[in-house]
């Protein structure tokens, strides 16, 4: 899943994004409201982080273009703002959630998954497919009751898959929210991970639909 992290407190931009990495996101940082409507307008991300006091161009004005434009994406506000009519403010400019400063990276992380767990239609944090139940906030497979491990690019493949549990999931759209932009997105290495994941799950726990893409099945062979 990944995030994007509006923050121009480097420090504070490097630890969300540390935490986010260490639970199984693919977190990306970035430092003025320019970039971040740009990269909100033009990549996908699974939800945005994205504090108010920006320089260049503001949090709320950055917020509210991306609704102007249809950009659907959670997007959790943090703020050194505490008063309840800036809280409003956000929320009434499209955020989905606020989290004043300081805070603790626990709630923050549990903001982040209940807001990914909701724009995916899933109510709780363990999500079943089959004989598969992933629990996000362990980062815990386990199939047929047995604990799988897995590499943080097999997690990350995995929640994903399972987060959009029922469809279809073109190859270009996992590429794109398993790598970071400065990696690179080759269809043969997720090909690969995918073959790792059938060892470890079952040969039809995740379906490959050639020219459409992949979809989870949680069945084990």
């Amino acid at each position: 899943m990944r995030i994007l992290v509006v923050e121009d407190d480097l420090r504070i931009a490097s630890d969300i994004a540390d935490t986010l990495n260490a639970a199984g996101y693919l977190a990306e940082t970035v430092s003025d409201g320019d970039e971040a409507w740009f990269r909100g307008d033009t990549e996908e991300y699974d939800m945005i982080v994205l504090d108010l006091g920006l320089p260049k161009m503001d949090g709320l004005t950055v917020l509210k273009r991306w609704r102007e434009a249809g950009r659907a994406i959670p997007v959790l506000v943090l703020t050194a703002r505490g008063s309840w009519a800036e809280r409003v403010e956000g929320i009434d400019a499209g955020a989905d959630d606020y989290l004043p400063k300081p805070f603790r990276m626990e709630e923050l992380l549990a903001r982040v998954r209940a807001l990914i767990r909701r724009s995916t239609g899933h109510g709780g944090p363990v999500l079943e497919a089959g004989s598969m139940s992933l629990d996000v906030r362990q980062m815990r497979l386990v199939v047929n009751g047995v604990p799988i491990a897995l590499s943080p690019l097999e997690y990350r493949l995995v929640a994903y898959l399972m987060h959009h549990k029922g469809r279809v999931v073109p190859g270009s759209e996992l590429l794109e929210h398993l790598y970071g932009d400065e990696d690179a997105r080759d269809a043969n290495a997720l090909e690969a991970v995918v073959t790792r994941l059938r060892k470890k799950l079952g040969s039809t726990a995740v379906e490959t639909r050639r020219g459409f893409g992949y979809r989870i099945t949680g069945e084990g062979a």
